[in-house]
């Protein structure tokens, strides 16, 4: 059996023969099947066997398992990747969220891509993971580097959850199996509902959509969108599931989710045909030289987030799919740094809350503290300088943010073979 090193929340390997199907863990999900199965194939972007990126993705890594080890286990990298103390979390309690928010739309990013939205009266929770470990096995894998900000029975209802695609890191096993016990609707792409099904999620609540689809829940308009990444969380990793960025739509209010992607032109199209966004949520960790094609950096993030909103205008910018697992060889900080010089640059609005500080996108004050750097390795050139921060979260703000804690836990952990 062929094994290889897949980016960052990806498949376990390539092949697994038939025999041993039955013995594969409950986490690898289900394959599509049936009806599903034939809607995927008359999808117009399934082609060859497989989903299609909208523009070609190499989407294993490039180089040697041997030259990606020299990189990963390297000891100066690797102290570089941890926080050196305990990652400040804000305890999202119930009061925090009892009030609703004044503008109609508050966002609370609960760490890696997790996200509650509170938009037009409704809340939406957006690829959340609960889970110790983005991994099949509850022994192995990246753990967390924080914990969540609160539980998730403490969350209260929700009314739709999002998920972008399949990997680890985005569908996570132990938090569907607790939400399929409540009454949440399910947005999923063409095929993940798969796995949902298999885990107990009734198909009468799964919408499952193809790019460019959309359906309606609580009022609110969800539209899958294209985006340049791939799929798979078994051993075989057939590229039968789609991959997607995410629109909800209120009646006053729309935000995007980018889930996991390369660049592309076709942000652009979307901004056009959807936006501007009161928010985006864009991608800007997990990257690296070894996979350029399927994840951004954060100079790409920035650029994104301006062809959606078709300019330096619209709402501001939240970094995701950083800080709370270690994925990839670069420092823990350096996406939030990264996101910080790219927001100064090209003086667009951001939002740096840590993980679990409620924010509402269109007020005047947003969070625009490094809080990271009280717990980061300090790089040899010093921090950077930041420009003062307006009231409006346009550039970056001074200071060095919370302080660190003693301790960070385990922390080292190679991506999924």
């Amino acid at each position: 059996m062929e094994t290889l090193i897949d980016p960052p929340g990806g498949a376990v390997s390539r092949s697994l023969s038939s025999g041993l199907r039955p013995l594969r863990p409950a986490a690898f999900g289900a394959d599509p099947a049936g009806e599903r199965l034939e809607r995927i194939r008359r999808s117009p972007n399934f082609a060859d066997g497989s989903f299609q990126n909208p523009v070609g993705a190499r989407t294993r890594p490039a180089g040697s398992m041997i030259e990606f080890a020299k990189v990963f286990f390297a000891k100066e990298g690797r102290v570089r990747r941890a926080p050196t103390g305990t990652v400040p979390v804000h305890s999202t309690t119930l009061a925090d969220l009892a009030e609703p928010p004044v503008s109609g739309l508050r966002l609370t990013w609960m760490g890696h891509s997790s996200v509650l939205a509170e938009i037009d009266g409704r809340r939406v929770l957006l690829d959340p993971v609960w889970g110790e470990r983005c991994s099949p096995f509850s022994f192995a894998g990246p753990k967390r580097l924080h914990p969540v900000p609160l539980p998730l029975a403490a969350l209260g209802p929700v009314d739709v959850v999002v998920i972008s695609h399949d990997h680890y890191d985005h569908l996570d096993l132990p938090t569907i199996r607790a939400l399929a016990d409540t009454d949440t609707v399910f947005a999923v792409p063409l095929g993940v509902g798969a796995h949902l099904e298999h885990w107990g999620v009734p198909a009468d609540r799964l919408r499952e959509l193809d790019w460019n689809e959309s359906t309606k829940v609580a009022g609110l308009t969800l539209t899958a969108t294209p985006a340049r990444h791939f799929c798979g969380r078994g051993l075989r990793n057939e590229q039968h599931t789609l991959w997607a960025s995410w629109v909800v739509a209120g009646p006053e209010h729309r935000v995007y989710h980018s889930g996991d992607t390369g660049y592309f032109p076709g942000f652009k199209d979307i901004g056009a045909e959807h936006g501007p966004f009161d928010a985006t949520m864009i991608q800007i960790g997990a990257y690296s030289d070894f996979w350029p094609d399927i994840h951004m950096r954060p100079e790409e993030g920035m650029r994104a987030h301006l062809d959606l909103q078709g300019g330096s205008g619209g709402g501001p910018m939240l970094p995701i799919h950083w800080g709370t697992f270690n994925l990839a060889p670069h420092p823990w900080s350096e996406p939030g740094e990264g996101t910080l010089a790219a927001g100064q640059r090209a003086g667009a609005k951001i939002a740096l809350p840590c993980p679990g500080e409620p924010f509402e996108p269109t007020a005047e004050t947003l969070p625009v503290q490094p809080w990271w750097r009280g717990v980061a390795t300090t790089p040899p050139e010093g921090w950077p300088e930041t420009e003062p921060a307006d009231r409006s979260g346009t550039g970056a703000a001074a200071g060095t943010g919370a302080g660190a804690g003693e301790g960070s836990g385990e922390q080292e952990a190679v991506p999924a073979v």
